[in-house]
């Protein structure tokens, strides 16, 4: 499957403009994943977004809170947050640069592989990836992108450049109060040396190859053995069918529970709707299809023990 670009654009030197390209570096799906299937309808489990008390809702009747404390939240619209969303900048310019050593591990973030767009591009851009393998040096610079900014280091990689998102220095959590407790004094010189030996005897170059992931080889194992198993049970979801609107068995239920609760038994026609759409019977289900008063009962059921509530 051909990489696709997550950027494209001009990276920038004082005055040299590059046109790059920025790919991921890592395969997110690499790595097996599985879907929930009801198992005694076959059926896919879908995440719906609900409130209790309510049921399913509308994505436009959603805000995004900010929690200010203990089940108090600031609400604000998300068209107020899309409006402060940066415009993706087609340049990405290299403003600093540091040894490589500087930048501690736990900063860096997501990698990504930065090509030259075409053939005359690339001879700007091998000029600045030996520049900075000559000088030993990381550029840095912020890439905007899907509407956030990044902090960005880039550093020679075999042929090419990676570019590494880094997090920025309010990301950091201090690591002063979990290390505090560790006594200060020197470790013990036997001790030491012993160590130091087994670490000499089991130093070798760097190779992710000669490491395995024991659970990944064992899932992969499992599954090849139930495929060739034809007593593996199977199901084919099919199409799934429309998120429903509005309305639904629960919500209805909920609301006939909350009318008994005060003192209303719900009406004739509402336990009517609630049996056409929940029971599914023959007869009702004529009655839903063949008349529409149905429907409307259905609908407005849920409706009146809110405003009696």
């Amino acid at each position: 499957m051909a990489s696709r670009a997550v950027w494209k654009g001009q990276m920038r030197l004082s005055l040299v403009s590059i046109p790059v390209e920025v790919h991921p570096a890592v395969k997110s799906g690499a790595r097996l994943s599985f879907r929930q299937i009801h198992g005694p309808s076959g059926k896919p489990v879908r995440y719906e977004k609900t409130v209790p008390g309510i049921g399913p809702v509308k994505t436009a009747d959603i805000l995004k809170g900010y929690e200010l404390g203990k089940d108090e939240y600031l609400l604000i619209d998300p068209d107020e947050v899309d409006e402060i969303r940066l415009e993706t900048k087609k340049t990405f310019e290299l403003v600093q640069f540091v040894e490589e050593r500087e930048i501690p591990p736990l900063y860096y973030d997501k990698p990504y592989y930065v090509v030259p767009t075409d053939d005359l591009a690339e001879d700007a851009y091998r000029v600045v990836r030996d520049a900075l393998r000559q000088a030993g040096k990381v550029g840095l610079g912020q890439l905007t992108m899907r509407g956030k900014e990044y902090l960005c280091a880039v550093r020679p990689c075999g042929d090419g450049l990676l570019l590494e998102t880094l997090h920025y220095a309010d990301e950091i959590r201090n690591a002063e109060p979990l290390f505090s407790g560790i006594e200060d004094d020197p470790a013990d010189d036997e001790l030491l040396a012993v160590a130091t030996q087994l670490i000499e005897r089991k130093s070798a170059p760097f190779d992710a190859k000669a490491f395995e992931d024991h659970y990944d080889t064992a899932l992969r194992g499992l599954i090849e053995a139930k495929r060739k198993n034809r007593k593996t049970p199977r199901v084919q979801t099919g199409d799934e069918p429309s998120r429903p609107k509005g309305t639904n068995v629960v919500d209805l239920m909920e609301a006939l529970r909350d009318s008994l609760k005060a003192g209303e038994g719900g009406s004739k026609s509402g336990a009517r709707g609630a049996s056409a759409r929940g029971a599914g019977s023959k007869s009702g289900a004529g009655r839903a299809t063949s008349k529409s008063t149905a429907k409307p009962s259905a609908k407005s059921a849920p409706k009146s023990p809110r405003k009696s509530a």
